[in-house]
Protein backbone atom coordinates (compact mmCIF):
# COMPACT_ATOMS: atom_id res chain seq x y z
CA UNK A 1 0.00 0.00 0.00
CA UNK A 2 1.39 3.34 -1.07
CA UNK A 3 0.87 6.32 2.14
CA UNK A 4 -0.15 9.42 0.87
CA UNK A 5 1.98 12.71 1.86
CA UNK A 6 1.15 14.69 4.19
CA UNK A 7 0.51 18.55 3.14
CA UNK A 8 1.88 20.91 6.30
CA UNK A 9 -0.88 22.23 7.95
CA UNK A 10 -1.15 26.32 7.94
CA UNK A 11 0.57 28.28 9.88
CA UNK A 12 2.98 25.20 11.11
CA UNK A 13 7.12 26.43 10.44
CA UNK A 14 8.36 24.71 7.77
CA UNK A 15 12.33 25.44 9.45
CA UNK A 16 13.62 27.39 6.60
CA UNK A 17 14.78 30.51 7.82
CA UNK A 18 13.89 33.07 5.55
CA UNK A 19 17.10 35.00 3.76
CA UNK A 20 15.74 38.33 4.72
CA UNK A 21 16.32 37.51 8.52
CA UNK A 22 20.16 36.53 8.09
CA UNK A 23 20.63 39.69 6.20
CA UNK A 24 18.61 41.43 9.30
CA UNK A 25 21.09 40.21 11.39
CA UNK A 26 24.24 40.71 9.73
CA UNK A 27 23.20 44.98 9.03
CA UNK A 28 22.21 45.00 12.90
CA UNK A 29 25.59 43.48 14.01
CA UNK A 30 27.78 46.05 11.87
CA UNK A 31 25.23 48.65 13.16
CA UNK A 32 26.39 48.00 16.71
CA UNK A 33 29.80 47.30 15.96
CA UNK A 34 30.23 50.59 14.10
CA UNK A 35 28.57 52.53 16.78
CA UNK A 36 30.89 51.17 19.41
CA UNK A 37 34.07 51.88 17.48
CA UNK A 38 32.77 55.41 16.89
CA UNK A 39 31.85 55.97 20.32
CA UNK A 40 35.06 55.08 21.69
CA UNK A 41 36.91 56.87 18.80
CA UNK A 42 35.19 60.32 19.75
CA UNK A 43 35.50 59.52 23.55
CA UNK A 44 39.55 58.95 22.68
CA UNK A 45 39.59 62.60 20.44
CA UNK A 46 38.08 64.33 23.01
CA UNK A 47 40.76 63.16 25.99
CA UNK A 48 43.86 63.63 23.36
CA UNK A 49 42.19 67.00 23.17
CA UNK A 50 41.95 67.79 26.55
CA UNK A 51 45.45 66.38 27.20
CA UNK A 52 46.64 68.83 24.49
CA UNK A 53 44.82 71.65 25.68
CA UNK A 54 46.17 71.25 29.11
CA UNK A 55 49.70 70.99 28.30
CA UNK A 56 49.73 73.93 25.63
CA UNK A 57 48.00 75.80 29.24
CA UNK A 58 51.58 74.36 31.17
CA UNK A 59 53.94 75.36 28.11
CA UNK A 60 52.87 79.03 28.24
CA UNK A 61 52.96 79.45 31.83
CA UNK A 62 55.59 78.13 31.94
CA UNK A 63 56.94 80.65 29.67
CA UNK A 64 55.05 83.45 31.44
CA UNK A 65 56.71 82.17 35.00
CA UNK A 66 60.48 82.36 33.19
CA UNK A 67 59.44 86.21 32.12
CA UNK A 68 57.93 87.37 34.51
CA UNK A 69 58.88 85.20 37.93
CA UNK A 70 61.47 83.07 37.81
CA UNK A 71 64.25 86.02 38.91
CA UNK A 72 62.74 86.27 42.58
CA UNK A 73 61.28 82.66 42.73
CA UNK A 74 64.46 80.55 40.40
CA UNK A 75 63.65 78.58 37.25
CA UNK A 76 63.25 75.64 39.02
CA UNK A 77 60.51 77.23 41.36
CA UNK A 78 63.06 76.70 44.95
CA UNK A 79 63.45 80.14 45.42
CA UNK A 80 65.48 82.74 46.12
CA UNK A 81 66.75 85.27 48.42
CA UNK A 82 64.28 87.54 47.07
CA UNK A 83 61.12 84.92 46.81
CA UNK A 84 60.05 81.69 48.48
CA UNK A 85 60.03 78.41 47.07
CA UNK A 86 56.64 78.06 45.10
CA UNK A 87 57.11 74.13 45.22
CA UNK A 88 53.87 72.44 46.52
CA UNK A 89 51.71 76.03 46.76
CA UNK A 90 49.17 74.98 44.36
CA UNK A 91 47.18 76.84 41.81
CA UNK A 92 45.35 78.46 44.46
CA UNK A 93 47.86 80.31 45.90
CA UNK A 94 49.32 81.72 42.96
CA UNK A 95 45.97 82.60 41.21
CA UNK A 96 45.02 84.36 44.78
CA UNK A 97 48.40 86.10 44.35
CA UNK A 98 49.06 87.33 40.56
CA UNK A 99 44.98 87.29 40.28
CA UNK A 100 44.96 90.20 43.01
CA UNK A 101 47.79 91.83 41.60
CA UNK A 102 49.80 91.30 45.06
CA UNK A 103 52.19 89.53 42.53
CA UNK A 104 54.70 90.13 40.42
CA UNK A 105 55.89 92.32 43.72
CA UNK A 106 56.66 95.96 42.96
CA UNK A 107 59.09 96.64 45.83
CA UNK A 108 60.11 95.18 49.05
CA UNK A 109 57.27 96.01 51.71
CA UNK A 110 55.52 94.31 55.07
CA UNK A 111 53.52 92.84 52.93
CA UNK A 112 52.15 93.06 49.18
CA UNK A 113 49.28 95.40 48.14
CA UNK A 114 46.81 94.87 46.01
CA UNK A 115 47.67 96.69 42.96
CA UNK A 116 46.07 96.36 39.81
CA UNK A 117 46.39 92.86 37.32
CA UNK A 118 49.11 92.45 34.87
CA UNK A 119 48.08 89.52 33.27
CA UNK A 120 44.90 88.02 31.73
CA UNK A 121 42.45 85.62 33.13
CA UNK A 122 43.89 83.34 30.29
CA UNK A 123 47.79 84.04 31.39
CA UNK A 124 46.79 84.13 35.29
CA UNK A 125 44.99 80.54 34.69
CA UNK A 126 48.20 79.39 33.02
CA UNK A 127 50.66 80.52 35.64
CA UNK A 128 48.81 78.42 38.09
CA UNK A 129 48.79 75.30 35.89
CA UNK A 130 52.32 75.35 35.47
CA UNK A 131 52.90 75.86 39.46
CA UNK A 132 50.73 73.03 39.66
CA UNK A 133 52.21 70.97 37.64
CA UNK A 134 55.80 70.49 39.23
CA UNK A 135 54.03 69.24 42.09
CA UNK A 136 50.42 69.25 43.96
CA UNK A 137 48.88 71.74 46.30
CA UNK A 138 45.61 72.84 46.84
CA UNK A 139 43.58 73.43 43.93
CA UNK A 140 41.46 76.63 42.76
CA UNK A 141 37.96 75.76 44.09
CA UNK A 142 34.88 74.81 42.20
CA UNK A 143 32.33 76.68 41.34
CA UNK A 144 29.61 75.24 43.78
CA UNK A 145 31.30 76.94 46.43
CA UNK A 146 31.38 80.65 45.48
CA UNK A 147 28.04 80.65 44.51
CA UNK A 148 27.24 82.82 47.79
CA UNK A 149 24.19 80.65 48.75
CA UNK A 150 24.71 79.19 51.53
CA UNK A 151 23.81 79.41 55.22
CA UNK A 152 24.48 82.88 55.78
CA UNK A 153 24.18 83.03 59.89
CA UNK A 154 25.93 80.07 59.91
CA UNK A 155 29.34 81.80 57.85
CA UNK A 156 28.78 84.70 60.32
CA UNK A 157 29.36 83.16 62.94
CA UNK A 158 32.36 81.30 61.80
CA UNK A 159 33.25 84.42 60.51
CA UNK A 160 33.55 86.12 63.99
CA UNK A 161 34.87 83.37 65.57
CA UNK A 162 37.84 82.94 63.12
CA UNK A 163 38.53 86.43 61.00
CA UNK A 164 37.15 88.95 62.92
CA UNK A 165 39.98 89.53 65.29
CA UNK A 166 41.89 90.67 62.25
CA UNK A 167 39.48 91.46 59.44
CA UNK A 168 36.82 93.32 62.02
CA UNK A 169 33.44 92.02 62.39
CA UNK A 170 32.43 93.98 59.30
CA UNK A 171 35.20 92.25 57.08
CA UNK A 172 36.56 96.62 56.94
CA UNK A 173 40.16 95.34 57.58
CA UNK A 174 42.19 96.05 60.60
CA UNK A 175 46.16 97.31 61.61
CA UNK A 176 48.47 94.30 62.49
CA UNK A 177 52.34 94.44 63.95
CA UNK A 178 54.96 95.66 61.69
CA UNK A 179 53.54 97.97 59.89
CA UNK A 180 51.21 94.88 58.15
CA UNK A 181 47.49 94.91 58.11
CA UNK A 182 44.42 92.80 57.31
CA UNK A 183 42.65 93.72 53.99
CA UNK A 184 38.94 94.93 53.61
CA UNK A 185 37.22 91.82 52.30
CA UNK A 186 34.90 94.26 50.25
CA UNK A 187 34.55 94.53 46.71
CA UNK A 188 36.91 91.04 46.84
CA UNK A 189 35.60 88.13 44.59
CA UNK A 190 34.31 84.87 46.25
CA UNK A 191 37.17 82.75 44.46
CA UNK A 192 40.22 84.54 45.85
CA UNK A 193 38.14 85.13 49.59
CA UNK A 194 37.92 81.23 49.26
CA UNK A 195 41.68 80.69 47.90
CA UNK A 196 42.85 83.10 51.39
CA UNK A 197 41.38 80.51 53.43
CA UNK A 198 42.86 77.63 52.41
CA UNK A 199 46.47 78.83 51.53
CA UNK A 200 46.72 81.29 54.08
CA UNK A 201 47.83 84.70 52.06
CA UNK A 202 50.39 86.96 53.70
CA UNK A 203 50.30 86.92 57.99
CA UNK A 204 47.33 84.95 57.65
CA UNK A 205 47.02 80.99 58.81
CA UNK A 206 45.79 78.94 56.67
CA UNK A 207 42.42 77.22 56.95
CA UNK A 208 42.70 73.73 55.44
CA UNK A 209 39.55 71.59 55.02
CA UNK A 210 40.43 69.91 57.93
CA UNK A 211 39.93 73.55 59.86
CA UNK A 212 36.92 74.64 57.70
CA UNK A 213 35.51 72.65 55.55
CA UNK A 214 34.22 73.82 51.81
CA UNK A 215 30.61 74.43 53.20
CA UNK A 216 32.40 76.66 55.93
CA UNK A 217 33.74 78.55 53.58
CA UNK A 218 31.09 78.72 51.56
CA UNK A 219 28.72 79.56 54.32
CA UNK A 220 31.70 82.58 55.04
CA UNK A 221 31.55 83.66 51.77
CA UNK A 222 27.81 83.95 51.41
CA UNK A 223 27.84 85.74 54.82
CA UNK A 224 30.56 88.44 53.96
CA UNK A 225 28.77 88.79 50.54
CA UNK A 226 25.25 89.81 52.27
CA UNK A 227 27.14 92.23 54.83
CA UNK A 228 28.55 93.99 51.63
CA UNK A 229 25.34 93.91 49.86
CA UNK A 230 23.17 95.40 53.06
CA UNK A 231 22.30 99.05 53.21
CA UNK A 232 23.27 99.99 57.31
CA UNK A 233 19.86 100.79 59.04
CA UNK A 234 21.66 102.83 61.41
CA UNK A 235 22.25 105.72 59.13
CA UNK A 236 26.23 106.32 58.13
CA UNK A 237 28.39 103.29 58.73
CA UNK A 238 31.60 105.41 59.05
CA UNK A 239 33.97 103.02 57.80
CA UNK A 240 32.23 100.06 60.22
CA UNK A 241 35.77 100.24 61.98
CA UNK A 242 33.52 99.86 65.49
CA UNK A 243 32.77 101.54 68.37
CA UNK A 244 36.10 103.71 68.53
CA UNK A 245 35.40 105.57 64.87
CA UNK A 246 32.18 106.03 66.17
CA UNK A 247 32.85 107.74 69.72
CA UNK A 248 35.75 109.52 67.92
CA UNK A 249 32.86 111.28 65.74
CA UNK A 250 30.60 112.04 68.69
CA UNK A 251 33.41 113.74 70.89
CA UNK A 252 34.62 115.62 67.51
CA UNK A 253 30.87 116.54 66.62
CA UNK A 254 29.66 116.83 70.07
CA UNK A 255 32.52 119.33 71.62
CA UNK A 256 32.74 121.57 68.29
CA UNK A 257 28.96 121.90 69.00
CA UNK A 258 29.80 123.80 72.51
CA UNK A 259 32.18 125.32 71.71
CA UNK A 260 30.76 126.72 68.70
CA UNK A 261 27.28 127.80 71.09
CA UNK A 262 30.11 129.07 73.97
CA UNK A 263 31.65 131.44 70.96
CA UNK A 264 28.16 132.56 69.85
CA UNK A 265 26.69 133.15 73.55
CA UNK A 266 29.64 135.03 74.45
CA UNK A 267 29.69 137.43 70.93
CA UNK A 268 25.81 138.00 71.56
CA UNK A 269 26.28 138.73 75.19
CA UNK A 270 28.96 141.69 74.27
Amino acid sequence: MFRTSRKPRAGRKTGRRSPLASVSLIALGLLLSGGAYALVSSSTAVADTSSTATQATVEEGEKLFQANCATCHGLDLEGSDDGPSLIGVGSAAVDFQVGTGRMPLQAHAPQAPVKPVQFTDDQVNALAQYVASIAPGPSIPEDQYLDAEGDAARGAELFRVNCAMCHNVAGAGGALTEGKYAPALTGVTPSHIYEAMLTGPQNMPVFNDANLTPEDKRDIITALKFQENSTSVGGHPLGALGPVAEGLFLWIAGMGIIVALTVWITARSN
